[in-house]
């Protein structure tokens, strides 16, 4: 069986041919082989595998699969492997949601921690309301696609298993923008969103001075009904429609390249989960609040929220939603950057519930300041395993109980994963300053 690999590649000169066999799966989805006790990674490998392969330092690029894993399947995508967004289109579906529950139950084992963990909710393919694609000069021509696997070189787009069919059918709108407006240097950033009153587009990478004959050239381009609103490095040069979107129940239109939950599937889980776990509580604090994603449903629900956000743009969109809609319990806004000015316990004594949404890095000094004196519930959202889990360790350590772990497969295909995790306090009403 001949292995997939990027087309156009020539064959290295020079490098050590080996034969490996793959014996499990990594935490960003390679093959992980050993060969003289040495750890080597091998992209699009699966436990079971027997490849040739070709070493570069302790990454091995596959030649040949000669002995194929019972877990591998045939990629649906004509994109994979040159493309760099999805890398375990070739996992079966069971191993694959697997794989990615295992990667929450690792790093919170790393951390101490051994709760249960569901198995993930998965959006599937083609639910990917919201994706970036690139453009730039390359090879003497404007090239619109996405980045290819570890390069910058852009790849055409010949079909995308991932993201919405509305979404597949808009890229050549986007990509004759990009032909338009694609700088001499540099690259651009096309990040679209599908709502329910059209595609939400916004460009960067093209600096805040772009030239009135440009805009007009882009705003010409951008003649097609079903673009909503073009924006230019967060300034609207066009809008027909206020993007839409519908956030438990609330209209909510997102600033110009805000953040948003990548599939509306996913988000409806997470809004769930967030509710439930929250139930009766009478006023909740909203960390890292975004444009409203818990805010707008839990004060649907009948709470009180106050939403604590860095972004500008994000609260006031969450703010002109909530003011909008009729039958919400009171939503309050604070603009503070929880990374340097987390709450304390005596600002903490006002809610009864936390629900946390931090990005990547997570939130380390907020948990602490949580384990300190925080409420009988906190519901923690993440998009990172390794600081979901340090944060966990943290609240644990202070006093709180681990009752649901639910993995959100809403990257798909990738090794990303989203993660909510339900707390309450062992002793309601009572703190423990601890430290893990």
């Amino acid at each position: 069986m001949t292995a997939d690999h990027p087309p156009n590649r020539p064959e290295s000169e020079g490098r050590e041919r080996v034969v490996l066999d793959v014996l499990q799966l990594g935490a960003r989805g390679d093959g992980l082989a050993e060969i003289d006790g040495r750890r080597i990674f091998v992209p699009f490998g699966l436990p079971g595998d027997r490849v040739l392969a070709e070493l570069e330092g302790d990454r091995a690029r596959i030649l040949d699969v000669l002995t194929a894993s019972a877990l591998r399947v045939s990629p649906a995508c004509p994109n994979f492997q040159t493309c760099g967004g999805c890398s375990l289109q070739h996992l079966a579906t069971p191993d694959y949601l697997e794989f990615k529950r295992s990667l929450v139950v690792r790093a919170l084992a790393s951390a101490g921690l051994h709760p249960e963990v569901e198995a993930p909710r998965s959006a599937g393919p083609g639910t990917r309301r919201r994706a970036a694609f690139a453009a730039a000069r390359q090879d003497g021509a404007v090239r619109f696609g996405f980045h290819g696997r570890k390069s910058w070189r852009i790849e055409a787009i010949t079909g995308c298993t991932v993201i919405t069919p509305g979404l597949a059918a808009f890229l050549p709108v986007l990509e004759a923008l990009a032909r338009v407006c694609a700088p001499r240097k540099g690259g651009l950033t096309l990040t679209v969103i599908e709502t329910l009153t059209g595609y939400d587009v916004a460009l960067t990478g093209l600096g805040r001075d772009l030239p009135a004959d440009e805009r007009a050239a882009l705003v010409a381009r951008a003649g097609d009904p079903r673009i909503a609103r073009l924006s230019v490095e967060g300034e609207i040069i066009l809008e027909r429609a206020p993007p839409a979107i519908k956030v438990g129940g609330v209209f909510l239109t997102p600033p110009p390249g805000g953040f948003l939950q990548a599939t509306s599937a996913s988000e409806g889980e997470m809004i769930s989960l967030v509710l439930e776990a929250l139930s009766g509580a009478r006023h909740v604090a909203d960390l890292f609040a975004g444009s409203g994603t818990f805010s707008l449903p839990l004060a649907a629900a009948g709470t009180r929220v106050h939403a604590i956000e860095s972004q500008a743009d994000a609260l006031k969109a969450l703010t002109a939603a909530a003011r909008s809609a009729a039958g919400l319990k009171p939503v309050t806004t604070e603009r503070r950057d929880l990374f340097t000015r987390p709450l304390t316990a005596s600002d903490l004594a006002a809610y009864d519930g936390v629900v946390m949404d931090p990005p990547r890095a997570g939130a380390e000094a907020q948990a602490r300041r949580l384990a300190e004196g925080g409420p009988g519930r906190i519901v923690s959202v993440s998009c990172d395993a390794q600081t979901f889990a340090r944060d966990l360790a943290i609240l644990t350590a202070g006093g709180y109980r681990i009752d649901r772990v639910v993995p959100i497969d809403q990257f798909t295909y990738s090794h990303h994963i989203e993660i909510v995790a339900c707390l309450s306090r062992r002793s309601p009403g009572r703190s423990r300053k601890g430290r893990p």
